[in-house]
C-alpha cells in the first residue's frame, strides 16, 4: 500500500498505471521494473495517523500527523519515567514543599531537561516537538513537580539566545544534567503580572551591578542555582517598560538570600 497526502493507491492500481506509461519494448520493461522496485521501501511508509479526536483517548500513542515513529519512541521513554517514578513521588514534594535534587538529576540524565536546546551550547539538540512530548507527558501522569517548563523552556532559551560563549559554558550543560537549577524572578510582593511595577533596581558600580529588591512566588526558587532577576535600569525611562533589564544571578552570589518555603497551591 502507498499513502500520500491523505490518498491512498493499491500496488495494482500503481501497475496499470505504470504499464499504460511506458513501452512495450525491453527496455522499457527494465525500467518499469526499477520503478515498482523502487516503491517497495515506501511499503514501509506509515499508515495516515488519527487525529486525537478520533482516537480512544487523547493520549493514545501513535496519533497526530505532526508526529512520527521516532517521537512515538521518544513519547513511550517520557512516560514511562514519569508514570513509573515521578508520579509516586508527587505527594513528597507537595508535603515537603519542593521537588529533591535527586530527581532533577534524574530527568538529566534520561534527556528530559533542555531536550530543545541546541547541541552546540550544550543541551539535547531536539526539537520543539520533543520538548512537547515531554510537557505533554508529564501534565498526562498529574505531575506538577518538578517545575521543567521554568528550567527548560524559559530560563535556558534566554541563555542560548542572550548568555555569553561563557555563561552558556558554565551553565547549559549542568541545567541539561540537573546539576543547575534555574528559575525566572518577576514577581513582587506589589508588582504581580505587570512587571512595569516591579521596584527592584539595579545600578551600575564600575564594572559591576548592584542589585536592590525582593522577589516572592518564584517558581525553583528554594532550590534554584540560577535565576533570571527582573530589575529596573533606567527609572526615568519614558516608558517604563523601556527601563527593564534581566540579570543573570548566581544563587552564590554575595547577597542573594532565599526566604522561607510559603504554603501555597502548587
Amino acid at each position: 500500500m502507498l499513502a500520500s497526502k491523505g490518498f491512498r493507491l493499491s500496488s495494482g492500481l500503481v501497475q496499470n498505471c505504470l504499464k499504460r506509461c511506458i513501452s512495450s519494448t525491453e527496455i522499457g520493461n527494465q525500467k518499469a521494473s526499477a520503478q515498482v522496485d523502487s516503491t517497495s521501501s515506501d511499503q514501509e511508509m506509515e499508515a495516515v495517523r488519527p487525529a486525537n479526536t478520533q482516537s480512544t483517548t487523547m493520549m493514545d500513542i501513535g496519533t497526530r500527523s505532526i508526529f512520527d515513529s521516532d517521537n512515538d519512541m521518544f513519547r513511550e521513554h517520557v512516560r514511562r519515567f514519569m508514570r513509573d517514578k515521578l508520579y509516586p513521588l508527587q505527594a513528597e514534594f507537595e508535603k515537603t514543599g519542593e521537588p529533591t535534587r535527586e530527581i532533577w538529576e534524574a530527568m538529566g540524565e534520561l534527556g528530559l531537561l533542555g531536550v530543545s536546546t541546541p547541541a552546540e551550547v550544550g543541551g539535547i539538540g531536539g526539537t520543539f516537538k520533543d520538548e512537547a512530548i515531554v510537557c505533554e507527558e508529564m501534565s498526562y501522569a498529574m505531575c506538577s513537580s518538578p517545575a521543567l517548563a521554568v528550567h527548560s523552556t524559559i530560563v535556558m532559551p534566554y541563555l542560548t539566545h542572550y548568555g555569553t560563549k561563557e555563561q552558556q559554558d558554565r551553565y547549559i550543560p549542568e541545567m541539561t544534567a540537573g546539576k543547575c537549577v534555574g528559575s525566572i524572578g518577576m514577581t513582587e510582593p506589589d508588582a504581580g503580572s505587570d512587571l512595569q511595577g516591579i521596584r527592584t533596581s539595579a545600578k551600575r558600580d564600575g564594572s559591576d551591578w548592584i542589585i536592590n529588591g525582593s522577589k516572592i512566588y518564584i517558581t525553583n526558587g528554594w532550590l534554584t542555582d540560577l535565576c533570571v532577576v527582573v530589575a529596573k535600569t533606567k527609572p526615568d525611562a519614558k516608558r517604563a517598560a523601556h527601563g527593564v533589564s534581566l540579570f543573570l544571578v548566581d544563587s552564590n552570589t554575595p547577597g542573594f538570600h532565599k526566604g522561607r518555603k510559603l504554603q501555597k497551591l502548587g
